[in-house]
């Protein structure tokens, strides 16, 4: 076997690549609310097992969003090879984000064009997730005898944290040494690019209270009537938002990384606003009641800097706030956490980053760039909970597509990640070809 004969298989199984990743793509696994993971689960796992893997399917019972509706179904396959040696798993989220408006092309109807194939998760990440397997399958044709395991997992609910997938996984020790030695992660990040972690991440929710009265009567008051006069929370946090546009936001722009972080805006330390509820529900669609709110609740989407601790970032937040309680008449708040991920970044001299780089220059001829990735994904659960730090993500996809209207992946980078995947398991499997 050589390695321009594995190349070649790669090659020509274009069309097969394709047709996998459209078939995937028309699976549509729409997180919230966690929509056919079971069905897509089952479909990579029936082809995996006709490959001779080892095929399992664990629900994450008990994590955020499970229901018997709902069920959080992940598929570890794993085949073992002809010796000890060590294991390369591939890992690949299942769940896509909403399809949302602008589209031209039907988001779940995986069209072929010029090229590409469009619909909602074929960047991020089922033509990644495709080119993976394909990547296993054309080294099993080879024939190749390898020592160690091939695994791959198929996982849930990355876009929403993770807890229900590679976090659930990895609490079972199915990240961890001696089980698994190498992972990589087929994320949208560029095919000619390695990426060595993500920034760090703190989501907390902020509630400003106020006090109901009728709305032709929204007077604040002074001190001695204020327990009978309105109270506005979405005016309290107005003045918030007004803190953290003067004092925050500039502080935040100072804030510089010499992580790799790409784009070069994400360089710096961002916060964005990410939803804002008061008065009205939001699911009610008649007349609106005459109320002063009494409740205004904003979600803070904090992400920070390999130099900044979490310590430091919610301090930043809790201090704004506590300044309006002493300057604000009648200001009281209350601030939960939703999630939290410290930064993480793999060595770029370690080996899952050597033999892809390697890889890369076969194939394409070029030096890949390390970079780190603006958002998070699963291999910060590899890292904090499996303490398995020999992670990447690798992958065909254009980051800047993700999560856009008329998302797409090429083909051709598709085939060129896979050749670079199969190279790469090669040499962490410890064979030259």
């Amino acid at each position: 076997m050589s390695r321009e004969k594995l190349l070649e298989r790669i090659e020509g199984k274009r069309e097969e690549l394709t047709d996998l990743t459209c078939e995937l793509v028309r699976i549509p696994t729409v997180n919230p609310p966690g929509d056919a993971y079971t069905d897509c689960a089952r479909f990579l796992g029936t082809r995996l097992e006709k490959r001779g893997f080892e095929v399992g399917y664990h629900r994450a019972e008990g994590t955020p969003g499970d229901n018997d509706r709902y069920p959080r179904t992940n598929l570890v396959a794993r085949l073992e090879g002809q010796a000890s040696g060590p294991c390369v798993h591939f890992n690949g989220h299942l769940d896509v984000v909403m399809a949302g408006k602008g589209w031209t092309e039907d988001p779940f109807g995986a069209v072929v064009k010029e090229g590409r194939i469009y619909g909602r998760g074929t960047c991020d990440m089922k033509g990644g997730i495709a080119a993976a397997i394909i990547a296993m399958e054309s080294l099993l044709e080879e024939g190749i005898s390898f020592p160690g395991a091939l695994e791959f997992s198929g996982t849930v609910d990355e876009e929403t944290g993770g807890y229900g997938g590679v976090a659930y996984l990895a609490h079972q020790g199915f990240f961890s040494k001696p089980r698994v030695d190498h992972v990589i992660i087929p994320e949208p990040l560029n095919v000619d690019r390695i990426c060595l972690g993500h920034r760090g991440a703190w989501w907390s929710q902020v509630e400003t209270h106020g006090r109901i009265a009728h709305g032709s009567m929204p007077f604040l008051g002074d001190c001695a009537i204020r327990h009978i006069l309105g109270d506005c929370a979405i005016r309290h946090m107005g003045a918030f938002t007004q803190l953290l546009e003067k004092r925050l936001y500039p502080e935040l722009d100072k804030k510089q990384t010499k992580m790799p972080v790409v784009p070069e805006g994400a360089k710096r330390s961002t916060l964005n606003l990410q939803a804002v509820h008061g008065g009205e529900e939001e699911s009610y669609d008649g007349m609106p009641s005459p109320c002063v709110p009494d409740s205004c609740r904003m979600v803070l989407d904090r992400r920070f800097l390999i130099e900044e601790s979490l310590e430091e970032v919610k301090a930043e937040v809790h201090e704004l706030l506590e300044e309006l309680v002493r300057t604000r008449p009648g200001f009281r708040y209350s601030i939960s956490d939703i999630m939290e991920f410290h930064p993480t970044m793999t060595e770029s001299d370690a080996p899952v980053v050597k033999a892809v780089e390697d890889a890369i220059g076969s194939v394409l001829n070029t030096v890949p760039e390390k970079i780190i990735s603006p958002g998070t994904y699963d291999q910060k659960h590899i890292a904090r909970i499996g303490h398995l730090h020999d992670c990447i993500a690798y992958g065909p996809g254009i980051l800047d597509l993700a999560h856009q209207p008329d998302e797409y992946v090429v083909i051709d980078d598709m085939v060129k990640s896979s050749q670079v995947m199969a190279l790469a398991t090669l040499k962490l499997l410890g064979l030259e070809v």
